[in-house]
């Protein structure tokens, strides 16, 4: 994908100010990774006549397949073959959007202490993309930037120069040029309007969006005549999500024509009256479902391997159930850690009898860890090299085997839905691997059949319709037909 933004200037007012707008030096290039791929930011020409920055942004399309199969970023759920074979790397889209907010922040923001004027002052701006979906055609491309003071020219791309008779493409090239507007100006339009254009939002929308779009709409989406179409189309037509854009929107409308402020008009309920939820952290609801597993497995000695800083011992401690709690981990760091947060050092006689910490590899066979009722392996198995991982099954499965085993790891499908997340890579920088729903449950049911245990599945977190739950959990217990056997 690429964009440029191109200035003049003169010798008291130089071209090259945009270098300080941009926060991006004109004689350097740079390089950002972003969620996509890797953004490129370099200037074809710099002088005091003439400035032209380029945004070039280069798209990972078999990554962002893999991290997010259907209709996550980039992916075609009814046809396999588009989910490589796409427009996604050459195309001006969300991504590019994306990497617009990403790399260009501050100027979105309007923000320069270097040229705080210059800032502040409209420029005479270019702006070229030369591949833009446009659903709705160059028409609607002029609708959606003409009234925000630019003078268009979107020229249709053809499908193919070679057979003119097969019409035009979807895309157009896009030149927008204006000497009325500030650049965070420009780049709040383009923020808003490249992804409206496309149609196709490649990662997840959910309700901060709607922060984001009134955040780069202040001062122009509240008046647009296509305010409904933008707000549809930026927000995946989320029907609740674009009911509130509007209902926002429309107090803005409403402050402005009545030269008041916003919160002038939206006093009727004191703040509060009402206080927002916040959502639970993932590691809470990861303990609650082991707790949960571990409850119902009418467990009372119980390993937590891999204990780590001691989390999951602690809340295991507070239950009277479990009589017998063995945390191990192979970092002595970790253990002490974990000493400090259950304060064994000033633990009652009673209470200490019940809690040991221990060093040892699970990779291992260990006969400390024989004769248990209950394993928890949360956040484990993904910190081990692939070809050890039959080392660790066996030691835990086959030699330590304690009546029921609790896993649960990273959905690797569910990454797609961290914006932050560059695409390609795992949630943590000592993860080996992580697998797929799919991944999970064969090796689950491998392990299973291997050792003479059966699995069960759960779902850790807000479970995503396309991608599943961030994090996936197997239960397994000694199959009772083997326990029948060997009886």
């Amino acid at each position: 994908m690429f964009l440029t933004i191109s200035t003049t200037g003169t010798a008291a007012r130089p071209a090259t100010d945009l270098g300080y707008l941009l926060h991006k030096h004109p004689d350097k290039a740079q390089a950002f990774s972003t969620s996509h791929g890797t953004a490129h930011v370099f200037y074809p020409e710099a002088d005091a006549e003439r400035c032209t920055a380029a945004l070039l942004l280069e798209i990972d399309p078999v990554a962002l397949v893999r991290r997010g199969r259907g209709k996550g970023r980039g992916g075609a759920p009814d046809a396999a073959l588009a989910q490589y074979v796409n427009d996604r790397p050459y195309a001006a889209s969300s991504l590019l959007a994306v990497a617009l907010s990403n790399v260009f922040s501050s100027a979105l923001r309007g923000v320069c202490a270097a040229r705080p004027e210059r800032a502040a002052a409209p420029l005479p701006l270019r702006v070229e993309v030369p591949a833009l979906p446009a659903r709705g055609g160059p028409e609607l491309v002029r609708r959606l930037f003409a009234p925000l003071g630019w003078t268009v020219t979107a020229d249709p791309v053809p499908l193919d120069t070679a057979f003119p008779e097969w019409g035009d493409s979807r895309y157009v090239r896009l030149l927008l040029e204006s000497e009325r507007l500030t650049l965070a100006e420009a780049l709040r339009h383009l923020y808003v309007l490249l992804p409206v254009l496309d149609d196709a939002k490649h990662y997840w929308v959910s309700a901060d969006e709607v922060d984001k779009l009134l955040r780069a709409g202040e001062g122009w989406l509240a008046g647009h005549p296509e305010q409904q179409l933008i707000t549809n189309r930026y927000l995946s037509r989320r029907w609740s999500l674009t009911r509130q854009a509007r209902e926002r929107l429309e107090l803005v409308r409403l402050a402005e024509a009545d030269d008041s402020e916003v919160e002038d008009i939206d006093n009727a309920v004191a703040d509060e009256t009402e206080t927002e939820e916040k959502p639970t952290p993932l590691a809470v609801l990861r303990r609650e479902a082991i707790l949960a597993a571990l409850g119902t497995s009418g467990a009372a000695r119980v390993l937590d391997l891999g204990c780590g800083q001691g989390q999951l011992t602690q809340a295991l401690l507070k239950d009277a159930r479990y009589t017998e709690i063995v945390g191990v981990d192979v970092s002595q760091r970790a253990l002490a850690i974990a000493s400090r947060r259950l304060k064994l050092d000033r633990m009652g006689e009673r209470q200490a009898a019940r809690v040991k910490l221990v060093q040892g590899s699970l990779v291992y066979t260990d006969q400390r860890l024989r004769g248990y009722d209950a394993a928890v392996l949360s956040e484990v198995v993904e910190h081990v090299d692939p070809p050890r991982l039959p080392a660790l099954e066996y030691a835990v499965f086959g030699h330590a085997r304690p009546r029921t085993v609790v896993v649960t790891t990273p959905n690797a499908e569910y990454n797609v839905r961290w914006e932050s997340l560059p695409a390609g890579h795992v949630r943590h920088g000592d993860h080996r691997f992580e697998w797929t729903r799919e991944e999970f449950r064969a090796w689950a049911a491998a392990v299973a059949e291997r050792y003479g245990y059966e699995a069960a599945f759960t779902s850790v977190g807000p479970d995503d319709p396309e991608v599943g739950p961030p994090t996936q959990m197997a239960t397994f217990t000694i199959s009772s037909e083997r326990e029948a056997k060997a009886a």
